[in-house]
């Protein structure tokens, strides 16, 4: 790829958030190699059994909600998760790097690229199974931690354009991804529990329209959207998703409101809510299974979607944009730092575990298993691929 100029913007908060990301990748993967650890060891029963403690919510002795721990964190603490994301997506289309058409063209149509490509070399696969095709967008999914903490570790191997592209892909496709959720995961919908969801979103939409610049008044509100969004039947991570996208971007005093909770937040979600996720959910037991079970169409269709898909679908679509002049790439990489870095993309991980929770949601666990070799396998060959590549640095040209 040719380069042409690409200024970045607020280069001290992207740093900041590389940081961050860095860590918290690591914390990450620490957690998932102890859950696939701990369930191939004599300690797989109190594994499961730790993923099942029940959680009760009792209001005067009337059952609310009542779950067991690995839903409590699908459900509420993911639901954490993508108000972040929310925060995040609103901070870079309102003022950070996809605030204008030109900055936003290239990682947007990449983004795109990288979900549609998974997603038919997955249906391809697993043609003729209509089970196994509910898991299509399973590997359309990038997990930003993992790939922005590879892509930090490699320092200066990796250009600073290209770690701004990475982290706005990364946040199209998380984007992307709440939109497929909305659409094509939910369950039987409650009619009147939808219709309580939209009526708090109407409620948010008031208080940002009415210039209420407190931020604990849109949080409360949408804790009752969370409840009414669990009990509809679409997913009640969307609910984080609503609440985040109406908090205003400054309070009364014209200073920072939505960065300043996307700040404090960040670090509990890096350290926390996604650590516990991976321990809570990367927990597969290994036995009977070989190198050959990773070819059984599920996972297969899930790692070819994660390493071969996702680098085609995003630098085949970065490139079409910048050979047709629609965008121009990024200042100061070569194209195998770039195809390096969308090889990074096939890192699904958080995501692509959560999308194939709800996708094979109440089916044996064998679906399970091959989802989590799937993704596990995929991830783990997409990131060394990856690194391989950007490990060897080179001069610009």
């Amino acid at each position: 790829m040719s380069q042409s100029p690409h200024p970045i913007q607020g280069g001290n908060a992207f740093a900041r958030f590389f940081a961050h990301e860095a860590a918290g990748g690591i914390v990450l993967a620490i957690a998932a190699v102890l859950a696939l650890v701990i369930s191939n060891s004599g300690w797989r029963e109190a594994y499961a059994a730790f993923t099942r403690i029940q959680g009760t919510v009792d209001i005067g002795g009337l059952v609310v909600l009542s779950k067991p721990l690995l839903l409590w964190v699908n459900d509420l603490w993911m639901a954490v998760f993508f108000f972040l994301v929310g925060l995040e997506i609103k901070r870079e289309f309102v003022e950070g790097e996809l605030a204008s058409r030109k900055q936003a063209i290239l990682p947007a149509a990449a983004a795109l690229g990288g979900m549609v490509v998974p997603a038919a070399i997955y249906a391809l696969i697993n043609l003729g199974d209509p089970v196994a095709l509910r898991g299509w967008a399973i590997p359309a999914a990038t997990d930003i931690a993992f790939a922005i903490g590879i892509v930090m570790l490699l320092g200066s191997r990796v250009p600073t354009s290209l770690k701004v592209f990475l982290t706005a892909v990364a946040i199209i496709d998380d984007l992307g991804a709440i939109v497929v959720i909305a659409l094509f995961y939910t369950d039987n919908l409650s009619l009147g529990m939808l219709a309580g969801a939209g009526l708090g979103s109407l409620v948010l939409l008031l208080l940002n329209r009415s210039g209420v610049r407190r931020a604990d008044v849109y949080i409360l509100v949408g804790l009752v959207i969370w409840v009414c969004v669990l009990k509809s039947g679409i997913h009640a991570t969307l609910a984080g998703v609503v609440t985040a996208l109406a908090i205003p971007m400054r309070d009364a005093h014209d200073q920072p409101l939505a960065g300043a909770l996307e700040h404090g937040l960040h670090p509990w979600v890096a350290f926390l809510v996604l650590p516990m996720f991976a321990f809570a959910n990367a927990g597969v037991s290994l036995q009977g299974m070989s190198l050959g079970s990773l070819l059984e169409p599920i996972p297969l269709g899930i790692a070819a979607g994660l390493v071969l898909g996702k680098t085609v679908g995003v630098f085949g679509a970065a490139w079409l944009m910048v050979r047709s002049g629609l965008a121009t790439a990024p200042a100061g990489a070569t194209t195998r730092q770039f195809i390096g870095v969308c090889m990074l993309c096939g890192i699904g991980f958080t995501m692509s575990l959560f999308i194939g929770g709800l996708a094979f949601q109440g089916l044996a666990a064998d679906f399970e298993a091959k989802l989590k070799l799937g993704v596990l396998g995929g991830s783990v060959i997409a990131g060394l691929l990856g690194t391989l590549v950007l490990w060897r640095k080179t001069s610009p040209g």
